[in-house]
């Protein structure tokens, strides 16, 4: 198949950036079907930004937990309430695959 350069608008900043015969074909074989929408600019900045933050979102809080199953202590994403079984991870995988 064969590709040809284009120019293309940037989402983020408006530039024109080309998104060269090269990229096509490595977005190709990569199985990509969409086009950049960002220059390369600004998906580095991008790349940046949610690698120096580690991720787009902010850490969870935790609750500490003792395990229904083994009886280790652990922390879970949620606020445990009464009467409801918490299982640490090794555990809820367990219980999850038996399901």
């Amino acid at each position: 198949m064969g590709f040809a350069d284009k120019n293309l608008q940037c989402a983020e900043c408006g530039a024109t950036f080309t998104f060269t015969a090269e990229e096509q074909e490595f977005y190709a074989s990569k199985g990509y079907t969409n086009e950049p929408k960002r220059c390369p600019a600004c998906r580095e900045a991008r790349r940046a930004q949610r690698d120096s933050f580690g991720g787009y979102r902010t850490r969870r809080q935790m609750y500490p937990a003792v395990c229904a199953q083994c009886g280790k202590e652990c922390e879970v994403p949620f606020e445990p309430r009464e009467g409801r079984p918490v299982y640490c991870s090794d555990c809820y995988s367990k219980v999850r695959m038996s399901a």
